[in-house]
């Protein structure tokens, strides 16, 4: 009972229980999602709705996975003594998931960039997953050398593509009305939020490790000497002292991100709707222009 006790009672272990609690029901939603997707009368399932489901697929249960498994990568921490909690594993699952979230917002900025006809849009859908791949290999080189400032540059560039998502997002805006309006002015506000916490707390969280790891003198690893420690190395902790950083980013990954990677879902099997969406906004207009004497 004492030991129950201490276990409820430690703000890691109800984090952790969250983490899973949440990462259920994003799988349940993402199932619900597919079946009213691919099985409903009123939608009948595009190509690119087909690809948002898959790639929604492996954010969701890439989330899930890392949720009920957590770890800090060049900390070598995790919560469960299991070579599925290596970073090795870990990181790789977190590659394929979020280049498949990068692709997510790329295709809705193409499908919407072309309902509207908006090169803007176009544009910034072609240099997203880019962006996110050099991430990718900054976030990798970090683990397998131990070097924060590697993080901090990946979140800077995640920033960057999501700045670029935003301007696409904002030259949309005033192209479409109705509920795909209402989920573009979500998307911006979640954007703004999301480039704040970078700016705020993430990216200088990770600036700051890296100079006191540079101060203290610790040696970085070679990479191939450190792509074998990531894959054979992990310390159980449930300590809040190792965890207290990790997990206000990790609560709003594993959460908020997912919906927004279903909300994708839901917003791409719309296309097909969004052309009349636009004309509710531009009729107005066409309809003074042909009442107006010429």
């Amino acid at each position: 009972m004492r030991a129950q006790s201490r276990a409820l009672s430690n703000p890691v272990a109800l984090w952790w229980a969250m983490l899973t609690l949440v990462s259920l029901a994003n799988i349940v939603f993402w199932f619900i999602l597919y079946r009213e997707l691919n099985g409903g009368v009123a939608v009948s399932p595009s190509s690119d709705t087909s690809a948002m489901l898959a790639l929604s697929a492996a954010y969701v249960f890439g989330c899930a996975f890392r949720s009920v498994l957590p770890r800090a990568d060049v900390q070598r921490i995790c919560l469960v003594d299991s070579w599925l909690s290596s970073v090795f594993v870990g990181r790789t699952v977190a590659t394929i998931a979020e280049i498949a979230f990068a692709a997510q917002w790329a295709i809705i900025l193409a499908q919407l960039g072309a309902i509207a006809d908006a090169e803007t849009a176009i544009n910034m859908a072609r240099v997203i997953v880019p962006i996110i791949v050099v991430a990718e290999i900054c976030s990798w080189y970090a683990v397998v050398t131990k070097n924060f400032l590697y993080n901090a540059i990946e979140n800077s560039l995640w920033a960057v593509a999501f700045l670029f998502v935003g301007i696409g997002l904002g030259r949309l805006l005033p192209e479409f009305d109705g509920l795909v309006r209402g989920l573009l002015i979500a998307g911006l506000i979640g954007i703004a939020c999301y480039l704040a916490f970078l700016v705020v707390v993430d990216v200088p969280m990770y600036v700051k490790r890296w100079r006191i790891e540079r101060a203290a003198g610790k040696p970085l690893l070679h990479p191939l000497v450190g792509l074998r420690d990531s894959a054979t190395q992990w310390t159980v902790t449930h300590e809040f002292e190792h965890w207290k950083e990790e997990i206000a980013w990790m609560s709003l990954y594993f959460s908020a991100a997912v919906w927004g990677s279903l909300a994708l879902c839901a917003l791409s099997a719309m296309n097909d709707h969004g052309p009349q969406a636009r004309a509710q906004t531009v009729a107005p207009s066409a309809i003074v222009q042909s009442a107006t004497p010429r």
